[in-house]
């Protein structure tokens, strides 16, 4: 496998003739980072609250909004040839998109790490089952340095290498095979028509599943652009994103859902492990799990974009440095719940790529021209507005979601300023 240079510079724009990805390209890329452990294990917090049918309308609507705003964000990568933190200068401006860069640094590290944790537990799990307790197949430690390693590698190696020469060519009919097979499994061992009549125990309001559901594909949107900018024409950016991500992440999230409720109903993470361990001697949750390593590859590789955008060194660099610390981090921390963990993700880059999106689309009407401002504050007070919008609701009411209408409303906001500030610019000219 030859390696090409991992990307170009973040602030600079990928050259047409290197904008390589098309469509099959974007949903192979997009429908693998739709598929992990994390994905099934969020498919199980909704499971005992909403129970199967509630669960997976919250995943179809969540998941199918999701994608579509996904997508758009991916257009702009695409339209500028930026990386996402660096196409946030033109609304933000050069010294206001430092803040969600930071951000997204330190989101990033903590997905990278929650990835490795995942990948080694459920490894360890796998080969306590298949060999014995105290074999080195079942060590922790073992298989945080090699999947740490191994996410490393493939953040150091860079997008063009992983999609078109792994992804393509053979990872994506393992990951098909996988699914299927865990899918016959259910259909075989499980009384689906049971668990469709039995309703969930009402823990959780169908607004939360759903915020819960669409933070999965919104968890993204700061990633994308360092992807689509790769792309060579936006309307296939738009539909192998979506339609990639969507089927991935509808697929794994509602047999999480099923697998708990069918085998796991206490909800234990172990529990759910084992029973898709069950399934055809563990082969299709081993590919599955071989797969996450491609999530935390996305971690890692857009975390050194980020922080690349903060600093001039090279992104192989960062790249390995922060393949590093995610894999001490994940030395050293437990496994927790993440529930909060994605919300508050929706909080903060939701309402963000709300202002974006208005900015790109409508205002800029898909321009990539530079502002010459450090600070927009018309799109920062937008974007503060949509955060506070945001915590209001969940917190004062949760029956109604929060992720979408901050969303929305930062939009408007956007929108709003967008216009007062154009319009009084050109009443000054004039």
């Amino acid at each position: 496998m030859s390696i090409q240079p991992s990307t170009y510079s973040p602030d600079i724009a990928v050259p047409t003739d290197k904008r390589v990805f098309g469509g099959r390209d974007l949903f192979s890329l997009w429908f693998s980072l739709g598929i992990g452990l994390m994905v099934l294990q969020t498919g199980a917090l909704l499971a005992p609250g909403l129970g199967l049918s509630g669960s997976l309308l919250a995943i179809f609507l969540g998941t199918l909004v999701g994608v579509l705003l996904l997508a758009a964000v991916g257009v702009i990568g695409s339209d500028t040839g930026l990386s996402s933190m660096a196409a946030l200068k033109l609304s933000l401006g050069s010294k206001g998109a430092s803040l969600p860069a930071l951000l997204n640094l330190l989101q990033l590290i903590g997905w990278g790490s929650f990835e490795i944790i995942v990948m080694r537990d459920a490894a360890s799990l796998l080969g306590a089952r298949g060999f014995s307790e105290g074999s080195l197949m079942a060590n922790p430690l073992m298989w945080t340095l090699f999947f740490g390693a191994l996410a490393t590698l493939l953040a150091v190696s860079g997008p063009l290498t992983f999609v078109r020469q792994i992804l393509r060519k053979w990872g994506i009919w393992l990951l098909l095979a996988a699914c299927i097979w865990l899918t016959w499994n259910l259909l075989a061992k499980a009384d689906l028509a049971a668990l469709w009549a039995q309703a969930g125990d009402g823990s959780m309001p169908f607004a939360v599943g759903f915020d819960i559901a669409i933070a999965m594909p919104l968890s993204w949107l700061p990633l994308i652009a360092d992807y689509s900018r790769f792309g060579k024409r936006a309307k296939n950016v738009f539909g192998g994103t979506a339609l990639g991500f969507f089927i991935g992440n509808f697929w794994l999230m509602s047999l999480g859902v099923a697998y708990t409720l069918a085998f796991a109903p206490s909800g234990d993470v172990n529990a759910l492990l084992l029973a898709l361990a069950g399934a055809g001697l563990g082969i299709p949750l081993l590919l599955i799990l071989l797969d996450e390593s491609e999530n935390a590859f996305a971690d890692i590789h857009s975390a050194a974009v980020s922080s690349a955008t903060l600093s001039r060194l090279k992104v192989e660099h960062l790249a390995l440095a922060i393949g590093v610390i995610c894999t001490l981090i994940a030395l050293l921390a437990p496994l927790a719940q993440y529930q909060n963990f994605l919300l508050l993700i929706g909080s903060v880059f939701a309402p963000l790529f709300g202002v974006v999106l208005v900015d790109h689309f409508i205002l800029r009407k898909r321009g990539a021209q530079a502002t010459s401002a450090a600070l927009r504050g018309s799109a920062l007070c937008a974007w503060l507005g949509g955060v506070v919008t945001y915590h209001l609701l969940a917190n004062l009411y949760p029956e109604l979601g929060a992720t979408l209408p901050a969303l929305i409303l930062a939009g408007l906001l956007q929108l709003v300023l967008g216009r007062i500030v154009t319009f009084g610019r050109e009443t000054a000219r004039a």
